[in-house]
């Protein structure tokens, strides 16, 4: 029997198999979810990017002009102050305003949303971006809609699977990232 004759007994035998799948429907589903899953790593990366640059320049979206960072404003401050509510209001209320806490809420929103749109330590801002957004799940607790669920999970779930994933191999840097010999010897890096 020669290749062709084997492929095509093969192709069709996969085909009239109910549930089964040929090798050309997985690698078509495969290339879709890789492109799917580096759409989301830009829509996030875009999300975490605009909201550092919203907050610096008071874009007007939701931050105003008199009260952008480069105003003498505070990132954190109106949130914290106004937003936190439920049983860690008290602690959000004590950080309000604080250097410290601006500095480190702008510091992870543009390394988070850079990592991201370019594809380089995705695990890592996948890691520090959960934690944000988990942070700012506690900070309004019972979130309005929902007894316990609202987007900064599901965006935190989002960014696990981008990380366990390898999403920045897909219109982005990850590859050559991960060629490095730092990120060989350290995955986490990846």
């Amino acid at each position: 029997m020669d290749t062709m004759t084997a492929m095509t007994e093969r192709n069709t035998a996969a085909t009239k198999t109910p549930g089964a799948e040929t090798i050309r429907e997985q690698t078509t589903r495969q290339r879709a979810t890789r492109y799917l899953l580096a759409g989301l790593r830009l829509a996030l990366g875009w999300t975490f990017v605009w909201a550092f640059l919203d907050k610096v320049f008071g874009l007007g979206f939701a931050t105003e002009t008199k009260n952008a960072w480069i105003n003498g404003g505070s990132p954190t401050e109106g949130f914290l102050t106004f937003g936190a509510a439920g049983p860690f209001q008290g602690f959000y209320h004590g950080i309000a305003g604080a250097a410290w806490a601006d500095w480190l809420f702008m510091a992870g929103l543009a390394a988070i949303g850079a990592a991201l749109l370019l594809g380089i330590g995705v695990r890592i801002a996948a890691a520090a971006g959960g934690l944000l957004l988990v942070l700012m799940w506690t900070a309004v607790l019972p979130p309005e809609n929902n007894p316990f669920m609202d987007d900064h999970l599901v965006y935190a779930g989002v960014l696990a699977l981008l990380a366990v994933t390898n999403a920045g191999d897909t219109w982005g840097l990850g590859r050559a990232w991960a060629g490095l010999p730092i990120v060989q010897r350290f995955g986490w890096l990846r």
